[in-house]
């Protein structure tokens, strides 16, 4: 039977473990013949930079190949709605469209950013759980309402730096960008931190900018698991006291999903929770992260990305190796 990644939250600390201890593995050792004539489809619905990268060079390098596909831009448009009479723009259906390419490809990866209009579709991540029904191979996720193979990115160059990372004290904080953002990375990096164990902080400016309730519980129970504690703030420095890990992210209001300008209104009053040098000095010497890409002086100041403990191009560059290792391990069997 095939298995998906379509969220961290279906995959054991131990399966992913064993997948952040393989990608160290080709790390050390990046060209090796593990997918020899092996392929793998990848499709764009959103831009992408360090996700395409990574996927497609990392694919060579295991001796397989990556074929890029945008829907609406070098493909057909797409429909996902089951039952649906196709009188708009969509030409094919994601039934055919995902059997055909499991005909063609080992593998399906899919970028698919949530659309801000409705909370409740973008949670049920239409599109990659369509891929997930009508394929025949296994389903990787680029990024939709969830980033895992960011999460995976980021523990390991958490592991790298600091070890064993239970009780581990971590800060996600959220960040001024001037547009309202895909929560993905945020929740990714709630159920990740709190999976492996840290004690979980979560700052924003205010209750309109806590995240969806179905990854706070998540994190709340994993917390519980591992008898550590997970914390939600508004204090900009209490928050950052005695934290061992910031991790940077800014991201929408949810409830005034599909408001953008009353939203703004309300975010262009917390310019100041930008990551500044003030604010690292609060911290037990923390390291600092943040995905990719980040407006400098906007989210974070130069210093705080050229100091030494930013190892957000560390991530970045993991992101090839755990998704190497993530391809061998869902075609091994």
């Amino acid at each position: 039977m095939k298995r998906n990644f379509i969220t961290t939250s279906e995959w054991s600390k131990n399966e992913l473990q064993s997948i952040l201890d393989f990608a160290s593995e080709l790390k050390a050792n990046r060209i090796q013949p593990l997918l020899k004539n092996k392929s793998i489809a990848l499709i764009f619905f959103n831009p992408s930079l360090r996700t395409k990268t990574s996927f497609q060079i990392g694919m060579n390098q295991l001796g397989g190949n990556a074929v890029i596909i945008s829907p609406g831009q070098d493909a057909w448009p797409i429909e996902f709605d089951v039952g649906k009479i196709m009188n708009e723009e969509a030409e094919e259906h994601i039934a055919e469209v995902a059997k055909v390419l499991s005909k063609y490809c080992d593998l399906i990866a899919v970028r698919a950013f949530p659309k801000f209009q409705n909370i409740k579709e973008d949670i049920e991540d239409k599109i990659i759980r369509g891929f997930e029904k009508f394929a025949s191979v296994p389903i990787i996720n680029m990024e939709t309402i969830t980033h895992p193979c960011q999460e995976l990115a980021h523990i390991l160059s958490l592991q790298e730096q600091l070890g064993d990372l239970k009780n581990k004290n971590y800060l996600l904080t959220w960040t001024y960008h001037p547009k309202a953002l895909n929560t993905a990375v945020a929740n990714s990096s709630l159920i990740i931190a709190s999976k492996f164990g840290m004690n979980v902080t979560l700052l924003c400016p205010t209750e309109d900018y806590l995240l969806h309730d179905k990854y706070i519980d998540e994190a709340k129970l994993n917390c519980q698991e591992n008898n550590t504690n997970f914390t939600i703030s508004h204090d900009i420095k209490k928050s950052y006291a005695n934290k061992d890990i910031v991790y940077a992210k800014s991201w929408g209001s949810i409830p005034f999903y599909g408001e953008p300008n009353k939203e703004k209104k309300i975010r262009d009053q917390y310019k100041n929770f930008i990551v500044d040098e003030r604010k690292m000095n609060f911290t037990n010497n923390a390291l600092f992260s943040h995905c990719l890409p980040l407006r400098r002086n906007i989210k974070a100041t130069d210093a705080v990305m050229d100091s030494d403990n930013c190892i957000a191009i560390q991530e970045a560059e993991n992101r090839m190796h755990v998704q190497k290792s993530l391809l061998f391990n869902l075609l091994k069997e």
